[in-house]
């Protein structure tokens, strides 16, 4: 009787110890988990940005005979994702326009994976997961966006602005 009770005693100590640990978790701030988001998603697309300008002819060239994507001339094309891969993460770094960002880069991983890289969807869906979250949530408090949204915060409505949770 006294062996099962020490091990009751030992059960209730790891439930207790596995209880803290879950609350210690679940009261990390949002800004502590946005920032590496940001930081990651924007690593992404600025390393694709600067593999395109290392060699513009090839990307072209890419743009031309790989990817063709419909309704967009190749031209356009890369000139356009640089555009996009060279400011959404200077953006995502600052926290500034975040939201905005997060659809428009989300837009541009369901046109990969949908017409450049259909089997690379693991990959994707892990870009998709973190936009989503921050399309969803915002940047956090550590971000331009909240302190714009402090200093016009009168212009926004609160209920539109969850992150500065």
């Amino acid at each position: 009787m006294k062996h099962e009770s020490q091990f009751a005693g030992r059960g209730s100590t790891l439930n207790n110890r596995i209880r803290n640990v879950i609350g210690w978790l679940e009261r990390v701030p949002y800004a502590v988990l946005a920032l590496p988001l940001r930081f990651a998603v924007a690593t992404i697309f600025w390393n694709s940005a600067m593999t395109k300008l290392a060699d513009w002819n090839a990307a072209l060239e890419l743009f031309r005979e790989d990817y063709r994507l419909p309704l967009l001339a190749p031209e356009f094309a890369a000139y356009l994702a640089v555009s996009i891969e060279l400011t959404t993460p200077v953006l995502l770094v600052l926290g500034l326009a975040t939201r905005p960002v997060a659809l428009v880069l989300l837009g541009m991983t369901t046109v990969i994976e949908v017409f450049v890289y259909p089997l690379a969807w693991p990959t994707h869906i892990q870009w998709a997961a973190m936009l989503l979250v921050l399309l969803c949530r915002g940047a956090g408090n550590w971000s331009l966006d909240y302190l714009l949204y402090r200093r016009f915060g009168s212009a926004f409505s609160n209920r539109s602005h969850r992150s500065a949770d």
